[in-house]
């Protein structure tokens, strides 16, 4: 498969061309023929315009690449090597929606031939591959794994927004369904990625070296969070705290903070719900989870209190929020836990306005029921600060002090401006 893949006579194909899928097939797309499959044809239109929906890559990714942008099923038969990038979210009971990635082996089952491969790079528990996904492929094509196909798993290790971690900076996790598949699915990863790839053992063994990757940091970020809260009721700053802490050489420089997205926020409900399944109950993974999950009530509460007790009326209050993207520096607000702040604040009918520089405002209206305003006002109660975007990081107390009224709050969540306003009150996680 690789030979014929590095002399273009197979193709290979990418399904869901999002913030992870598009930059997989553009980077192949560079050394090989690549069909990148989506079911938007809008989203299809942009791509083929030089235009990433994401608006993670520039107009010149997509130049000198040898790719088609398609969402006909007839074109996606032509491809011999299938890569599955599709997202992996949680139902609003914290439940593992493999949607998603079950109607993405529905299309790979129709198009699939003897001798092709299919590998996926979505985040699931261990399992999932062999035991959700390639029966739907198999049932499909009537034909049998490793027998007929070759499957395997290389786990996305993307991150938004970064421009120095990237596919190719990045060491990538790769899996066969057997010997013959491991060296075919690393060789062919080798072609992109410099780093190198770290060959696993299994499928389930690199499914869970994903899960735990998300779920470590999770569990970090949970601590930090926990300690914040103590540290509040103790009238200790926590970033003084971690900065003194930091100095010695094996402490591990994690942060409070709200935790979304599509990876960390999800990818340990995903572990918990299979370890449920087995007959396990995980006690601390859901206990980081549980402290992650309620920091956006937590934040809501301390500016709330704050308003009570200056202004008294809460009706009357107005609380701007900067930044509503689930982290700095990108566009992408899935799973943003801002809107967790929003609606606990909107609970005591505070007076909410939101601004971000990358955020869409009618994908926000569309997905979290708020959009954004076009101008701050100069009378605000208080000021969120959940997300620390570049243009946030220059503003000073001046600032501040012109958007807010004389007993105003700037709830600081990440401390940027730690040390830099002292004309109003001042708090951080």
């Amino acid at each position: 498969m690789y030979q014929e893949l590095i002399d273009k006579k197979a193709k290979l194909a990418v399904i869901g061309l999002g913030y992870v899928g598009l930059p997989i097939a553009l980077e192949f797309a560079r050394k090989i023929s690549v069909i990148g499959f989506d079911i938007s044809a809008k989203r299809i239109e942009m791509m083929k315009n030089g235009i990433d929906p994401s608006n993670e890559l520039e107009k010149e990714a997509f130049e000198d690449c040898d790719i088609t942008f398609t969402d006909s099923l007839d074109v996606l038969r032509e491809a011999k090597f299938f890569i599955v990038a599709v997202p992996t979210p949680v139902d609003e009971h914290k439940v593992p929606d493999l949607t998603p990635v079950q109607k993405a082996s529905e299309t790979v089952g129709k198009v699939i031939k003897k001798g092709d491969y299919v590998v996926f790079e979505s985040t699931v528990y261990p399992g999932c591959t062999e035991e959700d996904c390639l029966p739907i492929i198999e049932k499909l094509s009537g034909l049998k794994n490793v027998v007929d196909f070759k499957s395997g798993y290389s786990p996305e290790r993307i991150n938004p927004g970064d421009k120095n971690h990237t596919l190719a900076t990045i060491v990538k996790v790769v899996s066969g369904c057997d010997a013959e598949s491991l060296e075919e699915v690393a060789k062919t990863y080798e072609l992109v990625v410099k780093a190198g790839v770290h060959r696993a053992s299994s499928i389930k063994v690199a499914e869970a070296a994903k899960i735990i990757e998300n779920t470590q940091r999770d569990l970090n970020i949970a601590l930090m969070n926990e300690l914040s809260v103590i540290f509040d009721k103790m009238n200790i700053n926590t970033y003084e705290v971690l900065e003194a802490a930091g100095t010695k050489w094996n402490f591990l420089k994690f942060q409070p903070g709200l935790v979304g997205g599509h990876c960390i926020g999800v990818d340990p409900y995903y572990l918990t719900y299979k370890a449920k399944e087995l007959g396990y109950h995980s006690e601390v993974i859901l206990a980081g989870r549980n402290i992650n999950d309620n920091m956006g009530k937590y934040v809501a509460k301390k500016v709330i209190q704050h308003i009570i007790k200056n202004n008294g009326d809460v009706k009357s209050s107005k609380v701007l929020i900067m930044g509503a993207t689930f982290k700095e520096d990108v566009s992408d607000i899935r799973n943003s836990k801002v809107s967790d702040v929003v609606n606990a604040l909107k609970e005591f009918y505070v007076n909410v306005e939101v601004q971000d520089p990358y955020a869409d405002s009618d994908e926000l209206k569309h997905e979290y029921g708020f959009g954004l305003v076009k101008e701050i006002a100069s009378d605000y109660d208080a000021v969120i600060i959940p997300v620390p975007h570049r243009e946030y990081k220059d503003l000073d107390e001046n600032f501040f002090a012109g958007i807010t009224k004389t007993h105003g709050m700037i709830a600081d969540l990440k401390g940027i401006f730690r040390n830099k306003i002292t004309n109003r009150t001042y708090w951080s996680l």
